[in-house]
């Protein structure tokens, strides 16, 4: 039984030849209250789960088809195996890791890197924390709106548990539910660069068993934070920036003005005041459509046209 093969599309894994690897980011392992992050690792190895601890980029969790590789005789180490993405990738929350990424902007921005990452299935693995939450410094109703949002308007999975133990359930729940979801699939390998066009084509002659995946490494360098930005990278950062802007707002702006040039060129183009003010209104958003506003539409247009301090 070959192991990797190679196709007009790149290469593949075929059924039988790789192994379905839970991977778990380091920082979910070390730092911060390690009794806590040590209990849902030890209850992974009770649960007989093969994990992998390493630094992912973006997310917490995520699962690898993982090349088995024999060992090479002379040789100490065995040869390296090649890694496909899953397409399924967990953000972990408590209520007091929520209240505070809230508060400081980083679950806005989370939840935009984790829909421009290229995985299809995010999810959100919410601990409740039990009264915890009664003691944060946001009101525990606006918690659980946070929660209902990301499950509504921006359209990820949540998943809600009560603590480590419930978190490692479902982790291993969800590793064997994958084993057996992907045990006689073709693995096909994509480029995360050619998303979008003519290769979508080339994927519809593939079986319905088999599966077009990005590459581990390709992907995890693709969801660097800090890499350099392109110029529509940072408008969007800078629109998710304002209050009421969420990432399906920012992305629908971008879809009509990729960069903050063109968006003032917009502008100049209208004949009036209120025609300005209301350039973004009538701009689709999400998967129900619905209009950006005319209230934000002139917050938007406020901040990049004011002259002068804002009032």
């Amino acid at each position: 039984m070959s192991e990797t093969g190679r196709t007009a599309m790149g290469w593949h894994l075929s059924p039988g030849s790789y192994d379905i690897v839970l991977c778990v980011d380091l920082c979910e392992t070390t730092g911060g209250s390690s009794v806590r992050k040590q209990e849902l690792v030890k209850e992974l190895q009770r649960n007989s789960v093969t994990f992998d601890v390493r630094k992912l980029n973006v997310g917490d969790f995520l699962w690898v088809a993982r090349e088995r590789v024999t060992p090479v005789p002379g040789q100490l180490r065995p040869p390296v195996g090649k890694e496909l993405v899953l397409d399924y990738i967990i953000e972990r929350k408590r209520m007091d890791d929520l209240c505070g990424s809230i508060i400081d902007g980083r679950f806005r921005e989370q939840k935009f890197r984790l829909k421009r990452c290229g995985l299809r299935k995010p999810i959100y693995l919410v601990e409740e924390c039990g009264s915890a939450a009664a003691h944060l410094s946001i009101p525990e109703s606006t918690l659980q709106q946070a929660i209902v949002n990301t499950q509504v308007v921006d359209g990820f999975f949540v998943k809600r548990v009560q603590d480590a133990k419930e978190s490692a359930a479902y982790l291993t729940i969800m590793t064997r539910y994958l084993q057996k979801l992907y045990q006689n699939c073709t693995l096909f390998c994509r480029s995360r660069e050619l998303e979008g066009d003519g290769e979508a084509e080339s994927e519809k002659m593939v079986a319905n068993l088999s599966c077009s995946l990005m590459a581990f490494t390709e992907f995890n360098y693709g969801a660097i934070k800090n890499k350099c930005q392109t110029v529509r990278e940072v408008f969007a950062r800078q629109l998710m920036q304002i209050s009421g802007v969420s990432g399906d707002k920012a992305a629908a702006v971008l879809e009509h003005y990729s960069t903050v040039s063109s968006l003032l060129q917009a502008y100049d183009k209208c004949s009036s005041e209120t025609e300005k003010e209301k350039l973004l209104s009538s701009v689709k958003y999400g998967k129900l459509k619905r209009n950006l506003g005319p209230a934000l539409s002139r917050t938007i247009y406020q901040l990049y046209c004011t002259r002068g301090p804002l009032s």
